[in-house]
């Protein structure tokens, strides 16, 4: 069975009950497979970083294995605004979707949008294309989107996130899919060394005492990071890690950075 999200975002939990913790969220459009269910609970597999965990069975639209395999054979285009307003074709429900929600079948000239056999028209832009001149920029620009959100254990959205989640929204943003926490993502990529050698949208990480890692952020120019703790703030950073601008203090010990993007973005 396969499914898909036509809400805003759905909470995913690891366990299947209400009060169980929130690993991550499915934005409107992303989709998944179902592997196990309950009678109020479905444990998935999302399609687009192979995360898996709970959601409440009410909060599934059902999608064929056809649509399922089409959704997942090439990107489709992701929104870019921070909220976006969104209405069924030929009908007054409205409501709002976030940066990085995914939309099915979309058609630029009409500027619409399929989940199920509902069609949607969204106001506001959408990546149509992922090809651009600079992707370094679309994300520099995308996170900066996300300033001063609050911090949210297993968020993706401007209302809530997290720190892979910032990063993985913004990459979404510009067509490359990331894993969904820091520790995954920290395996991709290619290693460098230096902080001077870092570029915009460069990805650091930072572990624990453990030599866990346990968080991330964007690069955004040398000596500066945009990273989600406590809210999306941006701090400086050097080789022993990020120097919060405000208490004037360490927080984050640097364990490594990579880059994602080729040099020539």
């Amino acid at each position: 069975m396969f499914g898909i999200s036509d809400l805003s975002s759905i909470p995913v939990r690891t366990e299947p009950a209400e009060k169980s913790e929130m690993c991550t969220q499915v934005l409107l459009g992303e989709h998944f497979m179902i592997v196990e269910e309950e009678k109020k609970w479905c444990r998935i597999k999302l399609y687009h970083d192979g995360y898996e965990g709970w959601i409440d069975r009410k909060m599934i639209t059902p999608i064929t294995q056809r649509e399922y395999n089409y959704l997942s054979s090439k990107p489709q285009p992701v929104s870019s605004e921070i909220f976006n307003i969104v209405q069924q074709v030929n009908h007054y429900r409205n409501f709002l979707i976030v940066s990085g929600s995914t939309l099915p079948h979309y058609k630029s000239k009409r500027a619409t949008f399929k989940i199920g056999n509902i069609e949607y028209q969204i106001q506001g832009n959408s990546v149509n294309d992922f090809k651009t001149d600079d992707l370094r920029i679309k994300i520099i620009n995308a996170a900066l989107k996300y300033f001063n959100a609050p911090y949210l254990w297993g968020g993706r959205t401007p209302l809530g996130i997290d720190c892979s989640g910032l990063t993985q929204i913004v990459y979404k943003i510009a067509g490359i899919s990331i894993p969904r926490d820091a520790s995954q993502q920290a395996t991709i990529g290619n290693h460098f060394s230096f902080v001077e050698e870092a570029l915009p949208g460069d990805l650091a990480f930072f572990d624990n005492e453990n030599g866990e890692i346990i968080h991330v952020g964007i690069i955004w120019d040398k000596n500066k990071i945009i990273h989600s703790s406590g809210k999306v703030r941006i701090d400086n950073i050097d080789h022993e890690g990020i120097y919060n601008i405000e208490t004037h203090r360490y927080t984050h010990n640097l364990r490594l950075m990579k880059r994602i993007l080729p040099i020539e973005t």
